[in-house]
């Protein structure tokens, strides 16, 4: 593992005056992208953040969270839990240790994935399992891991990270579509099963996202997906978070129930 001391984002984070103290938040993917940024944003608002990844790296971001000092002098709260959120053994070992360090799972914000390029005619069912698998599958175990205690308390806020591409498709993403696509739909259907027991549930369909996992993708499609996009640009992290900041957060989320929100520079309009 680098010494180095993980750079997270901050720049754009609001002062959001500690709205989230006393709850507690699970994170997956929070080792990089939207993911880290959403852990950060949720920790400068006051939550007790685990901050969970498969990357060792998620050590660092987190000691880098807990190195700083709120405006208000508040010093934020986070531990690194590291799983693979693919095993269902290990998504169940996860959130017990997140419970073990915080106490309880107020809010769970599911942001890992993976995202690869191939067309459909091309695609091996190698590439469509891993993604299904990685992308969909780990956030049903996610959601289902943390759902006991939230039922048992009647309280609680779960945010499945899904894409702008489950919406809409996307040429030589068929298998990232189609799991994301598969978020939205489980996301809604679970809304619709927990919300009377104050368990509100809903997504985050992001657009391109300046991170990690697009700058992987090819120049060529991105320069045209630019091109597409009504704002003429990708989006930033800290510009995604504080829509998981405002749905974990009450009054803010309270009548939020079954909804996809999209941070997407106008590539979806619903």
């Amino acid at each position: 593992m680098s010494t180095e001391v993980a750079q997270i984002p901050g720049a754009g984070i609001p002062n959001y005056g500690n709205i989230l103290a006393g709850r507690t938040a699970l994170v997956t993917g929070a080792a990089s992208g939207i993911g880290e940024a959403i852990a950060a944003h949720l920790s400068a608002a006051g939550a007790r953040v685990a901050l969970a990844d498969r990357s060792a790296r998620v050590t660092e971001v987190s000691a880098a969270l807990n190195a700083r000092t709120g405006a208000d002098g508040t010093v934020a709260d986070t531990v690194p839990i590291i799983f693979d959120a693919a095993s269902e053994e290990a998504v169940d070992a996860g959130v017990a240790e997140t419970i073990e360090a915080l106490g309880r799972i107020d809010t769970l914000v599911t942001c890992h994935g993976i995202l690869t390029e191939s067309p459909l005619a091309q695609m091996s069912l190698a590439t469509w399992q891993e993604t299904l698998s990685v992308d969909l599958t780990s956030v049903f175990l996610l959601n289902r891991a943390v759902l006991a205690g939230m039922l048992e308390r009647g309280d609680g806020r779960i945010i499945n990270v899904a894409s702008q591409l489950g919406q809409k498709g996307g040429s030589g993403m068929a298998h990232y579509a189609a799991a994301k696509a598969g978020v939205i739909a489980m996301t809604k259907s679970l809304a619709r099963e927990v919300s009377g027991d104050g368990v509100l549930v809903n997504a985050i369909a992001p657009g391109p996202i300046e991170t990690p996992m697009v700058a992987g993708i090819s120049e060529d499609w991105k320069i045209q997906k630019r091109a597409e996009l009504p704002l003429g640009r990708f989006g930033t992290v800290d510009e995604v978070a504080p829509t998981a900041v405002m749905l974990a957060s009450s009054p803010g989320g309270n009548i939020y129930v079954g909804q996809t929100l999209g941070p997407n520079s106008g590539d979806v309009m619903l």
